[in-house]
């Protein structure tokens, strides 16, 4: 988005009168109230907050321990346990018969799941793996659909104090091998196959596959849920079946407690190299962050069912689906499936029949459903009642103007404010994000930091830069949900997060953004480095053009993003091969190769939606690809740049063409 774009956006819609009136944070009063007190005694703005919200086994003497920054420590001396706050909290509330989850399946079938219920079943699982030997501090990779037993496996590691590293259902055995040998997995969680769009897709067998690849060792048991029953491979010696291993345990657990930032998780991320990054994330921190943005971002209440569409693969699923929702005792809707199945009405259809108050999903799926419903009169949202909504959201990549509009108009039928939350795997939760009952809202405008988010935007040097002048998001003081580190690299987390350039305890988030001139609105404008955003997914170039290379047909390739009307950017590979350049009904057909091929790689959210092929890559003399040259070919776009330094100008027509 150009800084013309943010300036232009004059569309403004205040937060419906009685929505703001019975909001946690009511008004802009309050939310610059809550803003000054952090700002006046932040240490005291974030223990009275723990205090207030998290049951601590034993109470914690320090704050924010900041001896080692970058490296910062949260509420450290105190002890908790995440599981018991999500679930035993809420029983002793009196909530025990409340519904926590609403299950539907791909396939139409419902299932309700209890708190007590939900309790029982984390409960024996947890003793399930205790006696398995799984103790504190072992790490367990859960590669599983989307489903009850997935959030059951997740609560039960933190039950027991295991960290768990959750690898998205859609990754390839190569991917999922990599993570398992980088987090020295002990344990894999994983089912026979998924259920998706209606198609029962393999998921044991491609654990069996990346155990196969090498250096899993330590692996020694792999657990299966038996989904569909479908012919998956079984090695009776290291595998068990889910249902075998819960038979006869105990409905109840003894909670390990365990200090605050105790590691609750390790999530996948890409980065600008080809090593994905393990991001850490604490235990007491974290839950704060997850409860406070269930309150004030959601706004919260004992009556919603709040649905998340997000994958539990990805760390809105882990915020906004196992943890958040369930600490603050709410019923929320898991779904199994895609929004396309059986009809591209499927989401409306569901809020219809769950009476779904609070929905977040994300700009990519907003859009390609704007051409589902354009295309058909039959699955459009105004065929469905959804009047139970009452809020909104939108997550994983800013959301174009346009497509809010249709959201506000057609899904919340102007009378749902839309929650546009910007954030990332590193932070744990929301940063940036109107508030309901408080922000004015602005179509495509993520507008202002979260009480205790001292968010800014500054130039290369760090210094700070005006509003109206785009530049790069930083925040400069800790909070209780930030990555803790990168696993097993601490040095790599400080200079990807925390550069020396940047003073070296200032939080750098890879993004840049402006500030409206007149509000101080934030728009973000892009990744400034080399990652790309699709589908709200963030795809490291470098993983993608390491995958191509790999091919023994490919000699060189470069990976950028181009902008896509559905999932928000798209990725474009330039390839040269070790033959002849191919035309025509070859080149087409090994592209389609090329394409397989990175999705066996990496999986298929990776594929390459364009690939062209060239004799070389434009480089300058020195050898150095010319990125920002296939930016502007990528999008179609004439070359006005200088290329006085390109050694092989003739090549920039060869690579116009797009298989």
């Amino acid at each position: 988005m150009s800084d013309q774009e943010v300036k232009t956006e004059s569309r403004v819609f205040p937060p419906p009168a009685a929505f703001a009136a019975n909001a946690a944070i009511s008004g802009m009063d309050a939310y610059n109230a809550l803003c000054a007190e952090a700002a006046a005694d932040y240490e005291g703005f974030w223990a009275k907050l723990a205090r207030e919200n998290l049951h601590w086994h034993k109470p914690f003497t320090t704050v924010l321990d900041e001896s080692q920054a970058p490296l910062y420590k949260w509420f450290d001396d105190g002890l908790l346990n995440v599981s018991y706050n999500c679930l035993d909290v809420n029983i002793q509330k009196g909530l025990g018969d409340k519904t926590a989850i609403i299950f539907e399946a791909d396939g139409g079938d419902v299932t309700n799941v209890s708190y007590k219920e939900l309790h029982a079943k984390v409960c024996q699982f947890a003793n399930g793996l205790r006696s398995l030997g799984v103790k504190k501090g072992d790490r367990v990779v859960i590669y599983m659909p989307m489903s009850v037993e997935g959030v059951v496996a997740m609560q039960a590691c933190a039950r027991i104090g295991a960290t768990h590293s959750v690898v998205f259902g859609g990754f390839s055995a190569k991917s999922l091998q990599e993570r398992i040998v980088d987090v020295g997995a002990t344990i894999v969680i994983t089912a026979d196959e998924q259920v998706r769009g209606g198609k029962q897709l393999p998921l044991k067998a491609i654990v069996d596959e990346a155990l196969g690849l090498g250096d899993c060792e330590k692996v020694s048991k792999v657990i299966v849920y038996k989904r569909t029953g479908g012919n998956a491979p079984f090695n009776a010696e290291r595998d068990l079946w889910m249902h075998d291993l819960v038979a006869n345990q105990a409905t109840e657990c003894e909670p390990e407690w365990v200090n605050a930032d105790h590691p609750l998780f390790i999530l996948y991320t890409s980065g600008s190299t080809g090593k994905p990054k393990g991001v850490q994330h604490s235990s007491g921190g974290y839950l704060l962050w997850a409860m406070l943005t269930m309150k004030w971002t959601f706004d919260i209440k004992p009556s919603d069912v709040f649905w998340c569409t997000a994958d539990i693969g990805w760390v809105t699923g882990h915020t906004y689906i196992t943890y958040g929702p369930l600490a603050m005792g709410t019923t929320e809707i898991v779904f199994e499936g895609i929004p396309t199945f059986p009809n591209a009405g499927r989401f409306w259809d569901m809020i219809q029949k769950h009476k779904a108050t609070i929905f977040y999903t994300a700009p990519t799926a907003i859009r390609s459903l704007i051409k589902a419903a354009d295309g058909d009169a039959n699955i459009h949202p105004n065929k469905y009642d959804l009047s139970s909504l009452r809020l909104l959201g939108s997550v994983g990549e800013p959301i174009n103007p346009e497509a809010w509009m249709w959201y506000y108009k057609n899904i919340g039928g102007e009378r749902c404010p839309i929650a546009d939350t910007f954030w990332q795997t590193e932070t744990g939760g929301h940063m940036i994000t109107p508030l309901p009952g408080a922000t004015p809202l602005v179509p495509g405008s993520c507008t202002l930091p979260l009480p205790g988010i001292m968010a800014a935007i500054v130039d290369e040097t760090g210094a700070d830069l005006p509003n109206g002048q785009g530049g790069i998001l930083v925040v400069k003081r800790p909070w209780p949900s930030m990555i803790r580190t990168i696993w097993g690299d601490n040095e790599r987390f400080k200079k990807s997060y925390f550069p020396e350039e940047l003073g070296g305890k200032t939080y750098l988030a890879g993004d840049g953004a402006i500030r409206n001139k007149d509000t101080g609105y934030f728009t973000i404008t892009g990744r400034i480095d080399d990652v790309l955003n699709v589908s709200g997914h963030r795809m490291g170039t470098m993983e993608i053009e390491s995958a191509l290379v790999a091919n023994p047909l490919v000699a060189e390739a470069a990976v950028v993003g181009k902008p896509d009307d559905t999932t928000g950017e798209a990725i474009c590979a330039f390839v040269v091969l070790k033959r002849s350049r191919p035309t025509g009904d070859e080149a087409k057909q090994i592209a389609l190769e090329l394409r397989n091929w990175v999705a066996k790689e990496i999986g298929p959210i990776a594929k390459p939606k364009e690939i062209r092929f060239g004799d070389n890559l434009p480089k300058t003399r020195s050898g150095k690809i010319m990125r920002r040259l296939l930016r502007v070919l990528a999008k179609g776009e004439e070359i006005t740049q200088d290329i006085s330094t390109l050694e092989n100008p003739a090549i920039l027509e060869q690579l116009k063409q797009a298989q």
